[in-house]
């Protein structure tokens, strides 16, 4: 199971690392997207901060599971962003939902495979 772990976080942390990247460096095209979804991602990019922020925090934690460092804080920070994607693709973009999915799901088996780590702040006091 070990061996099973470290593949789903070594292939979590590259597809967050490479979609972060591509925020600032735009290597992979975007793809078209129904009229709703593009006038959503417009929004997001006019604020002239939200993405990036998203773009820094996918980086950040992608680093952090691909050297296995902090790996409890990176799933943490990653679950908002990556059940954002999810929902968006689920409402907006449905044709591209499998990829939010796949990274959502690896996202919630790593936070289970880690639960010991999380079980302190998970206390009722």
């Amino acid at each position: 199971m070990k061996k099973g772990q470290q593949i789903i976080r070594i292939l979590l942390g590259l597809i967050v690392l490479i979609f972060g990247l591509n925020k600032f460096l735009q290597f992979m095209p975007m793809p078209p997207m129904p009229q709703a979804a593009g006038e959503f991602m417009g929004a997001l990019v006019t604020t002239g901060y939200l993405m990036v922020v998203v773009a820094i925090v996918e980086i950040i934690a992608g680093i952090m599971l691909l050297t296995n460092r902090f790996q409890p804080l990176a799933l943490v920070l990653l679950f908002p962003v990556l059940l954002n994607a999810f929902l968006f693709h689920l409402f907006l973009a449905p044709a591209g939902i499998a990829g939010a999915l796949v990274a959502s799901a690896m996202n919630i088996f790593l936070f289970f495979a880690n639960k010991e780590s999380y079980i302190s702040i998970l206390k009722i006091k």
